[in-house]
């Protein structure tokens, strides 16, 4: 992916992801004070990749800012993870959906766009996301005994 797409896709994807992840890096990050510099050190880095802070960013705990960029960075972002970049946003958009998220779903659609993906490709993830709900739905409403089920569905 060129610098450019990186750029483009960080702008839009960077709010969706500092949502995803505030919750978890909060846990994992609010226990470790992060020191100044490291804090000044991302703050310049995401201004650097981006071309600007989003406010947002600013309003992120400082403790946990310095983490949540670098699991941003190393996997959303990153084109040396075992996903293409089309396939994370569309696999974003399915669970924003489903969360449902206004500020991802407009991020992940922009993002799969810029990636390559067609309006049908959009749709079906969507449309997978409601498929694996509507029949978890069922499985767990009615209770489907789970060995039963993967040894009928050619499991164990």
């Amino acid at each position: 992916m060129s610098n450019r797409r990186i750029v483009e896709s960080l702008h839009s994807s960077i709010r969706r992801a500092f949502l995803l992840t505030a919750a978890a890096c909060v846990l994992s990050f609010g226990a470790a004070s992060a020191h100044a510099d490291e804090y000044d050190a991302t703050i310049k880095d995401i201004q650097s990749t981006m071309g600007g802070v989003p406010s947002f960013v600013k309003q992120f705990p400082k403790a946990g800012l310095p983490g949540a960029w670098a699991e941003v960075k190393a996997i959303e972002l990153s084109d040396k993870t075992a996903l293409p970049p089309k396939v994370k946003s569309l696999i974003s958009l399915a669970v924003a959906a489903q969360i449902p998220c206004n500020y991802c779903i407009w991020s992940d659609t922009q993002d799969a766009k810029r990636a390559g993906a067609t309006d049908e490709e959009i749709q079906e993830a969507v449309a997978m996301a409601a498929l694996t709900r509507h029949w978890s739905t069922i499985f767990n409403g009615m209770q489907v005994d789970f060995e039963t089920f993967k040894k009928e569905m050619g499991g164990e």
